[in-house]
């Protein structure tokens, strides 16, 4: 017994677990931190917070394609360990400007009539924001391919991972930012810049050891499907689940023989075509998403994102707006991570009793008929809808009269860079025109009430939901296709994210909050009609036919003369 003990704690399995750990709870606090940060740097103001945001979603829903194709191209340990390297040394460079700015910001204030100060700022996010990129490629190669490779062909296992990974992302996004939230609350801004830059130096470390022994422990990740022809991705493609081979056509190399043709391609390719080959990866990265078996269930996960149904910033403003505080609003955001982590549970038990297709089918029922309470709360007692009034009547005393710091919660499916986007209802604090105890009469809490028990509720059916898609994805992309396809699908999750923060700019005041719901559960309906449309082509006459899989075969099985890999 203590032997098999010992055997799991050095097991890859394990090792990518902890290094996972590690990761993710480095990101958390470093991205609850930033935007604190900018807060405080700028005044108060949400406008540095609001220009790091932008520039984030907009880098990956550009560059999405770009990164996942570098994935592609490249070693998995050379990936893995660049994109490390380049975010922590990235977060400890940012810690370390930011300690000087709260150190000298009055004398850099003076300095080339500010100018200095305002340089600092972009070098922050800027920095800042290839941070990001890289922790986009560590999500890409580590998440979507090495526990593939690690999990092997027992699509149970894959599974396990899946929802173990996403257990530990519950449990860091609460307790992550708690524990640096602590630092700078007891300490200063500048103690909690030192301990994330330190906690940076030393994860690095941990993390790239960690990626070594699991690359020795598990030899297939030394192998990795070529890059092969249009012609043959399309003929793979629609090949059967049940094959798990390495289909005809696709060449195995040992990775370090792939450096060795790459010099010799480079000399050829002319200047014009340099430059416009970032160009082409974008298209053909899009168009290859198009065409992959997966690409309604991938954009009915996108779908996802269009939503104010979720604890960010926006929502917990608007919770201020109906009276809530702080200690009750901790709580609902720790019993949202609780039915987080019961949607993972739910999401292994699902797939073992109906097939990972099917599991999607429930999960997305469940979240829907949870959300049909955030729908019914808009014509509550207590909820402030009125469409009559002005979304921009009185929005400088909205934005500036009682700004607090805000609240950062997880990147889930439905707020990838919730890290500050404008706060735009943080800024409209009910009663909003003094002191609290003036109110005339407390808000009915009959409205908000039903709108977070939909939300919490709904986080069941999201977080299985959100593993279906992902293990999908894991499951019927090729090798060489998985890093652009996973890239341009963040590129998707990020772009409907972006829709969503405009969508609140468009309307930024808690009387149209009601309209943002509505149009929220719209959203998330249509992905999952989306969804159900996948599931009808790829199961047919099978799709309501419940049934226990083998649980090392295929999830489902297809109708004779499905093209589709699922």
């Amino acid at each position: 017994r203590l032997g098999s003990v010992i055997a799991y704690f050095t097991s890859a399995k394990f090792l990518l677990y902890l290094g996972h750990a590690l990761s993710t709870w480095g990101d958390r606090m470093w991205h609850f931190a930033v935007s604190v940060f900018l807060v405080e740097l700028y005044g108060n103001s949400l406008l540095l917070t609001a220009v790091y945001g932008l520039v984030v979603a907009g880098s990956v829903l550009l560059l999405g394609a770009l990164i996942g194709d570098w994935v592609d191209k490249n070693s998995r340990l050379k990936v893995a360990q660049t994109s490390l390297i380049v975010q922590n040394s990235s977060v400890i460079l940012c810690g370390v400007i930011l300690m000087i700015i709260f150190l000298f910001k009055t004398q850099l204030l003076t300095l080339y009539h500010g100018w200095l100060l305002t340089l600092c700022y972009i070098l922050v996010i800027t920095i800042a924001n290839i941070a990001n990129l890289a922790s986009t490629a560590t999500a890409i190669t580590i998440q979507r391919d090495w526990i593939v490779v690690v999990a092997g062909e027992d699509r149970s296992k894959l599974a396990d991972m899946n929802a173990t990974i996403r257990r530990i992302d519950q449990l860091t996004n609460i307790l992550a930012p708690m524990a640096v939230g602590q630092i700078m609350t007891f300490g200063s801004p500048m103690i909690g810049c030192g301990f994330i830059s330190g906690w940076n130096l030393m994860s690095m470390c941990v993390e790239y050891l960690l990626l070594w022994k699991v690359y020795q422990k598990t030899p297939t990740l030394a192998r990795k499907s070529a890059k092969v022809e249009a012609s043959e991705l399309k003929q793979l493609n629609v090949k059967k689940e049940g094959d798990m081979k390495p289909a005809e056509g696709v060449q195995l190399i040992v990775e370090k023989d792939v450096s060795g043709f790459e010099p010799q391609e480079e000399k050829e390719v002319g200047c014009a075509a340099r430059i416009a080959e970032p160009f082409i990866t974008f298209r053909d990265g899009w168009v290859a998403y198009y065409n992959q078996p997966v690409f309604l269930a991938g954009m009915g996960l996108a779908f996802l994102y269009m939503t104010v149904l979720g604890f960010d910033c926006i929502t917990t403003g608007y919770a201020y707006t109906q009276g809530l505080s702080g200690s009750v609003l901790s709580l609902l955001m720790g019993a949202s991570a609780v039915t987080g982590i019961l949607g993972t549970v739910a999401f292994t038990w699902l797939r073992r009793k109906c097939g990972l297709i099917r599991t999607g089918l429930i999960s997305g029922v469940a979240q829907f008929a949870c959300l049909i309470l955030c729908a019914i709360s808009v014509f509550m007692p207590g909820s402030p809808m009125d469409l009559t009034v002005s979304p921009f009547a009185d929005i400088s005393a909205r934005l500036f009269e009682n700004q607090p710091l805000p609240t950062i919660a997880s990147p889930e499916p439905e707020m990838i860079f919730a890290t500050g986007m404008p706060n735009l209802l943080n800024g409209s604090i009910a009663p909003a025109n003094g002191d609290p105890e003036m109110s005339p009469e407390p808000v009915p809490l009959i409205s908000v009430s039903l709108l977070f028990a939909g939300v919490i509720a709904a986080r069941v059916g999201l977080w299985s939901f959100d593993l279906t898609v992902t293990q999908l994805l894991q499951e019927n992309v090729i090798e060489s296709e998985r890093g652009i396809i996973n890239g341009v699908q963040n590129s998707m999750n990020y772009l409907l994210d972006l829709l969503h923060f405009i969508m609140v700019i468009l309307a930024p005041n808690p009387e149209a909050f009601g309209l943002l719901v509505l149009i929220s559960v719209s959203f998330v309906a249509m992905g999952h009609i989306m969804y159900f449309r996948f599931a009808q082509k790829s199961l047919g006459k099978q799709l309501f036919v419940c049934h226990t899989p083998d649980p090392k075969a295929a999830p489902d099985s297809s109708p004779p003369g499905n093209t589709s890999t699922v």
